[in-house]
């Protein structure tokens, strides 16, 4: 930071300022490294989340340095930055939670796709089988419409066929498909085709 005074002679008062900002700074660098670590382990203690408890006591240390000029930062910078890392730790925890009540889809999605288990790998590798043993044009219509997404007559127009030929196929895709996957679960055949 650059101190500007004005155009005048410097007097001992102007000098006595920039030792105190000197001091400020002294004492903010030292509050940094005694407090860092502690701090975020007490923000970690509520929150439970390592880059939420750094972004909070990060947090913390800069509204500490916002408040240095109507804050004694010597005599009250523990106290205030223990305060402000539970208010900011306790925000984030119920931010936390008013975003998961609106979106509960969301973090649903993100439990399944997280799991890996080995029932989920074996259904995958049954269902990747079932559409490899489909006849070829047949697996091509399936592949388009339900793996790239394409419509019917967009398909159509990229195989050189006609939007009935692509229904005839994807009928028998899908009848070849059920025959063989009848044990699975139909839910698992949803989550994992639409």
């Amino acid at each position: 930071m650059i101190l500007i005074l004005p155009k005048t002679s410097f007097t001992k008062s102007a000098f006595n300022h920039k030792q105190v900002f000197t001091t400020v700074e002294d004492h903010y660098k030292q509050c940094f490294q005694e407090y860092f670590e502690k701090l975020f382990g007490y923000a970690f203690t509520i929150v439970k989340d390592n880059a939420e408890a750094k972004d909070i006591v990060q947090s913390a240390f800069v509204k500490l340095w916002e408040k240095r000029s109507t804050l004694n930062v010597a005599a009250a910078a523990r106290a205030y930055l223990y305060t402000t890392v539970y208010h900011l730790s306790l925000n984030t925890v119920r931010n936390r939670k008013v975003r998961e009540s609106h979106h509960p889809h969301i973090t649903a999605t993100d439990s399944i796709s997280n799991s890996n288990t080995a029932e989920e790998k074996e259904i995958r590798e049954r269902i990747r089988q079932a559409i490899d043993g489909l006849p070829p044009r047949c697996k091509e219509v399936f592949c388009k419409s339900r793996l790239e997404g394409k419509k019917y007559a967009t398909i159509a127009a990229e195989m050189n066929i006609s939007v009935k030929t692509v229904e005839v196929q994807m009928g028998k895709a899908l009848k070849a498909l059920r025959e063989q996957l009848t044990d699975l679960a139909m839910i698992w055949v949803m989550y994992l085709f639409i």
